[in-house]
């Protein structure tokens, strides 16, 4: 079967490359893949790992063959999950915990963008509790998790407060978010929850308008990994603190698959949008990479097979 390794010697870094058909485990499903969508994670990743290295997270496709132990969704069923690598290929050995069916009108496309920035989202924002009648701040707010954070977070009752670092991605968060800021730093706050996925000054910005009791949760550093910040102001406010968010550790509390089927469900209701700025072949996974490095992106970038 296809999949995709790292080679330096193509586009991107990256080539389709014949590889052995998966032999799955007594809890795994075997997954025909239909479609995956990029993380600026796991292209960094990819960049980081030698020839031959197989990337990918996030996948939708169709239950080929059940769980031999019969857990999870059964043959023929859509099906949206995650792997911790390997996911960009043809057939998949998927964990069924880490497998949610997808419900009727949800196409493989949509369902591809859910896994990783939907379970950010989703698992960040509650880190602080309930967030009804609370507000809330996004930064990085036109990438991927951005664009389901300020959804989720209106849904559960927050005032959202978006920030975009240039004036021509405002557009895509203006329909869900109350306040939409351009450049490093918010207005608007006090903040009783803020995400915070950009690093440097932003991130520093960020840490200051944190309302008492209030909680950053840092997920990335698409910008800058390093930042200043100033310490005494921010703990004289009084209850604040910084929540190093890696949805990897999360997922071994939370699995996926839970939190994958109340996403697929909220976009089967109309309740969750999805933006994908482009849809490309399989054969186009490099050019799709160096789009996604290059922050070329708003949303999400969709690969079908």
């Amino acid at each position: 079967m296809n999949a995709v390794v790292v080679n330096r010697a193509a586009p991107g870094g990256l080539a389709l490359t014949t590889v052995p058909e998966p032999e799955p485990l007594p809890s795994e499903a075997l997954v025909r893949v239909a479609a995956i969508s990029l993380n600026l994670g796991e292209v960094r990743r990819a960049k980081n790992n030698p020839d031959g290295w197989r990337p990918g997270w996030d996948f939708a496709g169709t239950v080929e063959a059940k769980a031999r132990d019969g857990s999870g969704p059964p043959a023929g069923a859509r099906v949206v999950g995650m792997l911790g690598e390997g996911a960009w290929a043809e057939r998949l050995a998927a964990p069924t915990q880490s497998l949610a069916t997808l419900p009727d009108g949800v196409t493989f496309e949509r369902a591809a963008t859910l896994p990783v920035a939907g379970l950010t989202a989703l698992y960040a924002l509650g880190k602080r509790g309930s967030l009804l009648g609370r507000s809330v701040l996004v930064t990085g707010a036109s990438g991927g998790v951005g664009v389901f954070a300020t959804q989720l977070a209106r849904l559960a009752g927050a005032r959202v407060g978006a920030l975009v670092h240039r004036a021509e991605k405002r557009a895509a968060v203006e329909p869900f978010a109350d306040e939409v800021f351009v450049g490093e730093s918010a207005g608007g706050g006090p903040y009783d929850v803020i995400l915070e996925s950009v690093g440097g000054g932003v991130f520093a910005n960020a840490l200051k308008l944190l309302a008492v009791d209030g909680m950053l949760v840092t997920y990335g550093t698409s910008a800058e990994r390093t930042s200043t910040i100033e310490v005494a102001p921010f703990y004289l406010k009084g209850g604040n603190s910084i929540y190093g968010f890696y949805l990897f550790h999360e997922l071994e509390r939370q699995p996926a698959g839970q939190g994958l089927t109340r996403l697929a469900g909220l976009l089967a209701a109309g309740k969750l949008d999805v933006r994908i700025d482009d849809v490309l072949p399989i054969a186009r996974i490099g050019d799709a990479a160096d789009r996604l490095w290059n922050r070329g992106v708003t949303g999400k970038l969709v690969v079908a097979f």
